[in-house]
């Protein structure tokens, strides 16, 4: 008899996966198919995503695990895609794409965010949506793109999230998925729908703002020339459905947390979602905004199974990312595991930064805006790749610790442990030094969380799993995560001020 599979697109900010996942007996396993970069391209008019690049690769993709299924008789039940946060594209009344999506690190995001926030302020927009406030975020954007081609909005038909495109893709359904579309800016986090007064507050047009559905929920099938593309058989193609999943990357890395009644007497535990960004929060069954939320930077976003993803985003390994491409454009070319362990035998705490440090987040230049940091903040600057490496991770592990403090201060309780999900859990060095920041016991894995929630979801969808539970349930017996004890809690802590002031300067 065969197994049921489901094909788990996962894409990052700098590369993206697709993944075959089967599911036995409350058993999971997954294979990746097929893996590629994802790098955008700086046109004329800004920066934008490879769009037509990445759906060849998701065909591609999809083709490879339609061979891998007929090898191993899996039946493919469904596929489904998901994404980083806030980039969209914009589909006319005719089903044409206008134009390719920007991409979140665009420049004109800055100046059209300090423009909303003239008009209507902090405190409405925050008290409207429970979301942090980031230049990139969607609203901003598309504030940006009104300012530039005001004709453009007027004429498009509906904004999708760069998954629900993806969707839109494969099946040909036009719908918003619920957990990307809360990353927006632009959804009431109490009722999970659009909020259209905001947008029209800013003079913005709301027409494009459409259905929205919840993670799990089967939206079409393949359109037969994706499946004749791809390579798919008739019996392979047909019936293959297009389930949602946490379409947001996020969403569906927490959803794979592997806590449940089995191993987790309370909910006093936290996750890390850890990658090019690090999102660190607590899952929560309501909304929770407030002027102490909002002055603390945390979000308000929807996950699967109608939780709420209570979070910061923190500017991860996206530091380390670009040291490597700065080093590589000045020829040396060292591989992540290279750095890792140079970082490990350079000097500690030489050089704190704040990740969250507004150059840093531009591309380009990373080494230099460090070593600019460090001497306006009066420390020694890096001058090796481990000085920098470590610089990054020292720091990042600082802010985690800064976070989890003010997360606790707001929910009023403490976190008893931190779950890390994520690629970033692969940095074995950077979850010693999460555990003797927080000084708490760090639980690391599964690595491809979100694939995993994302194909998990799909069979919540197709029926074979029950609910959010079960899920977590099946995660907890397929993968066998690490623990990690604080060994140097107190190095770390003797630098917690030090790194206080940093960011209060």
């Amino acid at each position: 008899m065969a197994v049921n599979g489901y094909v788990a697109f996962d894409l990052g900010a700098e590369s993206g996966r697709a993944m075959l996942a089967t599911l036995k007996a409350d058993r999971l396993e997954i294979t990746e198919a097929h893996r590629f970069l994802n790098v955008p391209q700086r046109l004329p008019s800004g920066l934008h995503w490879n769009l037509l690049d990445l759906w060849a690769n998701l065909v591609e993709g999809l083709r490879k695990c339609g061979q891998v299924a007929r090898e191993r008789n899996i039946k493919l039940v469904s596929l489904g895609v998901d994404t980083w946060g806030v980039d969209f594209g914009l589909v006319g009344k005719s089903g044409q794409l206008q134009g390719l999506p920007f991409a979140y690190r665009d420049a004109r995001n800055e100046p059209a965010m300090k423009a909303v926030l003239k008009k209507l302020g902090e405190q409405e927009i925050y008290r409207t949506t429970g979301i942090q406030f980031m230049p990139f975020n969607s609203l901003f954007q598309l504030a940006a793109q009104h300012a530039a081609e005001p004709k453009l909005l007027a004429q498009t038909h509906r904004l999708l999230m760069m998954p629900d495109l993806l969707h839109y893709f494969f099946s040909g359904k036009l719908v918003n998925e619920a957990t990307i579309a809360s990353t927006t800016q632009m959804i009431d986090p109490r009722t999970g729908l659009w909020a259209p007064k905001l947008l029209k507050g800013l003079g913005l047009p709301t027409q494009f703002l459409g259905e929205m559905v919840a993670a799990g929920t089967p939206v079409g099938t393949i359109l037969p020339e994706v499946a004749e593309a791809a390579g798919l058989t008739p019996a392979q193609a047909r019936g293959l459905r297009v389930i949602v999943p946490g379409s947001h990357d996020t969403a569906s890395a927490v959803a794979a947390v592997p806590v449940d009644r089995l191993n987790t007497a309370s909910g006093n535990w936290a996750y890390l979602s850890s990658g090019t960004w690090s999102l660190m929060g607590a899952e929560l069954t309501a909304p929770l905004v407030t002027d102490d939320t909002r002055a603390a930077g945390f979000t308000n976003e929807r996950g699967v199974g109608g939780k709420i993803r209570f979070l910061k985003n923190i500017s991860g390994l996206w530091l380390v990312q670009e040291c490597r491409r700065d080093l590589a454009r000045r020829g040396q070319e060292i591989s992540y595991q290279d750095l890792t362990d140079q970082a490990a035998k350079a000097e500690p705490f030489r050089t704190l930064v704040d990740p969250n440090h507004g150059p840093f987040s531009a591309p380009g230049d990373m080494l230099a805006k460090i070593a600019a940091f460090a001497k306006k903040t009066r420390q020694p600057a890096p001058t090796t790749p481990g000085q920098f490496v470590r610089a990054c991770l020292e720091s990042l592990a600082l802010t985690y610790r800064h976070t989890l403090d003010n997360l606790e201060g707001l929910l009023g309780r403490r976190m008893d442990l931190l779950h890390v999900v994520g690629g970033g859990g692969q940095n074995l060095l950077l979850n010693q030094m999460t555990a003797d920041a927080l000084g708490r016991t760090v639980v690391v894995g599964p690595y491809e969380a979100t694939a995993i929630g994302n194909a998990l979801t799909q069979a919540l969808g197709a029926g074979q799993v029950e609910d959010l539970l079960h899920l977590r349930r099946i995660v907890s017996r397929s993968f066998r995560p690490v623990t990690y004890e604080p060994t140097h809690a107190q190095a770390f802590c003797e630098q917690r001020s030090r790194f206080e002031k940093l960011l209060e300067s």
